[in-house]
């Protein structure tokens, strides 16, 4: 009885797992063709191109895609060199104390900290402490502070895959431990830090609640691109559309098609994830 449940077993979980799997592209579906079937209706060239007007009600959504692009481009100045800095010493230059230990699983505890959280600390330090105001500068440091968890982890996993033998061999002909580092290691490791960056932004981009409390606006007309302005965003101006606006079944397409919008920039930007592994594998092959 005990061999036939040791045979059944493997079965049993490969069967749980496609299951599983199943139901959750199943929901992804279902989900994704409801936002496509409805959003493409108003997706086009003057959707992405114009300004919102009267209220929302009309006119496109470039106001938005304008706030998320600058979003994204404090995010990353902020974060992408203050993350691969920390990385780089603490699998580098940091001896394995218990400090370093629990500097470490402090990283991992903070990737876990709801996005809501960093938006209310974004609020105390950003636009009061610092008196920032609620400003695009605000929410982008915000994110900042929100994506460096996952740049320090996945920049550092990325580390870790280089075989020491390569550090060795540089020290061996003569580099210094920063030449090793800057020379060999670094480009070795190119791969999957800038996977993971591009998977965090992408994540960034589409974050609503950490730009709730610092700097996102309900409506405005244009964007001149001063960084102590209010600004639109496309996951904030979703929201407002869908749960917000005083007409919502006027601007449900808009809404529809915002979500499409954003779905497409998420999806391209985690491709391009993909595909900087991809390229990067090959010429290595």
């Amino acid at each position: 009885m005990q061999h036939k449940f040791k045979k059944l077993a493997p079965i049993v979980e490969w069967g749980t797992l496609l299951l599983t799997t199943g139901l959750v592209c199943f929901f992804l579906c279902v989900i994704l063709y409801d936002i496509f079937t409805k959003g493409y209706q108003v997706l086009s060239w003057e959707f992405v191109s114009q300004m919102p007007t009267d209220g929302m009600t009309q006119g496109g959504i470039l106001t938005p895609i304008i706030g998320t692009v600058f979003l994204t481009l404090i995010t990353a100045i902020f974060s992408i060199p203050f993350g691969i800095c920390c990385a780089i010493y603490l699998n580098e230059y940091a001896e394995n104390t218990w400090l370093t230990r629990t500097i470490r699983a402090s990283i991992r505890n903070l990737s876990g900290v709801p996005s809501i959280i960093y938006g209310l600390f974004g609020l105390a330090l950003f636009v009061q402490a610092l008196n920032f105001g609620t400003s695009i500068l605000s929410a982008g440091l915000t994110l900042g502070l929100l994506s460096l968890p996952y740049i320090i982890t996945t920049t550092e996993e990325a580390l870790l895959r280089i075989p020491r033998s390569m550090r060795e061999a540089a020290l061996a002909v003569g580099a210094t431990k920063f030449e090793s580092i800057k020379d060999v290691v670094l480009p070795a490791s190119l791969p999957g830090i800038l996977t993971g960056i591009v998977l965090t932004l992408s994540r960034a981009a589409g974050e609503t609640a950490p730009i709730l409390f610092t700097g996102a606006a309900f409506y405005i007309t244009n964007s001149s691109g001063n960084l102590n302005q209010e600004f639109m965003a496309l996951p904030y101006h979703l929201y407002m559309l869908s749960t917000q606006h005083q007409s919502i079944e006027e601007v449900r397409p808009i809404a529809y098609g915002t979500a499409l919008v954003l779905i497409i920039v998420v999806f391209l930007m985690n491709l391009t994830a993909f595909y900087i592994r991809y390229k990067f594998r090959n010429n290595e092959k």
